[in-house]
């Protein structure tokens, strides 16, 4: 460590304090408060403790922090500034074009890694972090700071135990215990033996800080090696601390001062001279070279007519590029053996991660890892992706930094007799309302392995944002040609399967509906009726001008089938896209939507599908009905 002084600490954090005040004030709002009780938590942090290269946030040695509490942003924002990672004036903070939003971006600054804001997910992504140091060999250290108001959300609760369960002794969790919430105590106030316990229960190990003396909070960081044990610093702290009228008083949180009340604030904090100082340099250490043993994975026989379900060929699909590729992770919610995203752990074992039912951890861990280069893929039951769509909508926010495919399997109706509670059917819609998410849904083995194979690759690394691969629980008939090297899956693309110069409507389906609609092409034939069949495998991007000008050569009528609630899904999807075309042409489709309305009860698969009207039969009804 560096020879900085408590004493000059305590100054440090006293310019903290200060820059907090004055950029929050600048911006007429923000959370001033939270940043003054941690502010000697962030001096001992940033100017003492952490070791990085103030040149270059991606220095893989760096340690790394993530401020889980995101609304105190400003405080991070002076630190950043001060330490000489960044040059920005923080009177800009909230500004529009400013790098200093309100809540950390990492669109904005590299210093940050994960958008944070939405409280109790720091911990997770952190624990992501951390746990790449230890895949990689690597010797740094990533520290969250977490609010005590945080601690009552369960997800903090699923990273405790993931990081004991897999021994991430590297994760340094401080909780900056203030006693005050946005609208009054928190849970436990100043009652920090019921956190210890907490922590200790989950196998952490726990220390109780003042944190704001700054020689307590350097032992208790200096005491961190040698534990094997993931630890925690419980920092007693006061909100508002420095400024009389608003240290541990209710109703100041979230509240900027007017420029007297800064006046008199900036008069009760001292302002002495930065001391001099030097950044500790991060330990460098050279990558793990791993000499990947020789693994065979057993190929699926996909010839054209074999029943397949996709998930099957998503798992052996994800163990044949994990052989090949080091970076590439199978973390899964206890589910591996129905995700089929074990077939990893058969031939990588040290590729494959278990979350167990912590969907929420799960999905922070990966967001965490990918941050940190790898290309994860997680997989659980998609109907079970929704507890986890915050954590999916903060990662998405954080796009520029992440490799992250989410693969939702047991999709719809066709699981049949588990029931609605298994039945992933409200997943399209969430993943299409994540900013530049990409959406695949194959229909057979070879869609499937060619889509996995896509995101595994560099390929995949160039398509923005979070990727989500939708998968059925039974088999359905192989359809495209495994030999044939012209047969590629591209993002923004759909493909046709059949199609003549006479149809009169186009079918449009993805995943089971996809082979309903093929069933349903056969039944129309015999009735004299010629139509195209559209495999709509990319949901999200989706070109509307092309599949536009495709169905004005088809009849101008277009069926869509899908497995999923109508709000939101693959209809919406195709009516959006139509009308965002732009030409006046789409106002002559006429469009028809089939889709999963109600609460389905159990049943069998050709029972569900035939109740909710997206089974072959009703298909051809339906298109009888369009043209006649």
């Amino acid at each position: 460590m560096n020879e900085l002084s408590a004493d000059e600490l305590k100054t440090i954090a006293d310019t903290l304090r200060r820059d907090s005040l004055i950029s929050t004030t600048a911006a007429g709002s923000g959370h001033p408060t939270s940043c003054l009780s941690c502010a000697e938590i962030m001096a001992v942090l940033w100017f003492k403790v952490m070791n990085y290269n103030t040149k270059n946030p991606d220095d893989e040695d760096n340690d790394e922090f993530i401020l889980s509490k995101g609304h105190a942003a400003p405080i991070l924002y002076s630190a950043l500034a001060r330490s000489g990672c960044i040059r920005d004036d923080i009177k800009t903070l909230r500004k529009a074009g400013s790098s200093l939003e309100g809540h950390p971006m990492p669109r904005s600054l590299k210093w940050v890694k994960a958008a944070s804001g939405s409280l109790g997910q720091g911990l997770s992504v952190g624990a992501g972090m951390a746990l790449a140091a230890k895949l990689n060999g690597r010797k740094y250290r990533t520290y969250v700071l977490l609010g005590d108001g945080e601690i009552a959300e369960g997800s903090i609760y699923e990273a405790l135990e993931f990081a004991k369960k897999y021994s991430i002794k590297n994760i340094c969790a401080i909780v900056d215990v203030n006693r005050l919430g946005q609208s009054g105590e928190t849970i436990e106030g100043h009652n920090l033996d019921a956190y210890k316990r907490r922590f200790e229960a989950f196998g952490w190990r726990a220390v109780i800080v003042d944190g704001h003396d700054t020689k307590h909070l350097l032992d208790a960081f200096s005491s961190l090696k040698g534990y094997e044990k993931p630890t925690a610093i419980l920092a007693k702290t006061f909100k508002g601390r420095g400024v009389s009228f608003m240290e541990n008083q209710e109703g100041w949180h979230g509240r900027a001062l007017d420029k007297e009340q800064l006046r008199q604030a900036l008069r009760e904090i001292p302002n002495k001279k930065m001391p001099n100082f030097s950044i500790n340099k991060p330990e460098k250490c050279e990558e793990v070279k791993v000499k990947l043993e020789k693994a065979e994975v057993e190929e699926l026989k996909m010839t054209k007519g074999k029943v397949i379900p996709t998930r099957e060929a998503y798992g052996k699909a994800l163990a044949g590029a994990a052989v090949k590729d080091r970076k590439i992770i199978s973390i899964d919610g206890d589910v591996g053996n129905s995700t089929k995203s074990e077939e990893v752990k058969k031939v990588r074992p040290q590729q494959f991660i278990n979350a167990f039912i912590a969907e929420q951890n799960m999905i922070g861990v990966s967001h965490g890892l990918s941050i940190k280069g790898f290309n994860v893929f997680a997989s659980t039951f998609s109907a079970f992706l929704t507890r986890a769509h915050d954590q999916l909508r903060m990662a998405a926010v954080s796009s520029p930094r992440n490799n992250l495919t989410v693969c939702g399997s047991h999709s719809g109706v066709s699981i049949g007799a588990d029931g609605v509670s298994q039945m992933g059917l409200e997943d399209i819609a969430f993943f299409r309302t994540l900013p530049n998410s990409t959406i695949f849904y194959p229909s057979d083995a070879v869609s499937t392995k060619k889509i996995v194979e896509l995101c595994a690759s560099g390929n995949g690394r160039k398509i923005p944002g979070i990727k989500y691969i939708r998968t059925t629980k039974n088999g359905t008939p192989v359809i495209y040609d495994i030999k044939d090297r012209r047969e590629k899956f591209e993002a923004g693309k759909f493909k046709v399967i059949k199609e003549s110069a006479k149809d009169s409507a186009v079918l449009i389906g993805a995943g089971v509906t996809l082979h309903e609609c093929l069933s349903a092409y056969k039944e129309l034939r015999k009735k004299g009726i010629n139509t195209a069949v559209i495999d709509l495998y990319c949901i999200k991007p989706l070109n509307g001008r092309e599949l536009r000008e495709f169905i004005l050569m088809h009849g101008s009528r277009c069926i869509v089938a899908e497995d999923h609630h109508p709000e939101g899904g693959i209809g919406d999807a195709v009516r959006s896209a139509l009308g965002d075309s732009g030409d006046a042409g789409s106002a002559r489709i006429r469009t028809e939507h089939l889709a999963v309305h109600g609460i389905p009860h159990s049943g069998t698969t050709e029972e569900l599908l035939r109740t909710h009207g997206i089974d072959a039969k009703s298909i051809v009804n339906k298109v009888s009905g369009m043209i006649k």
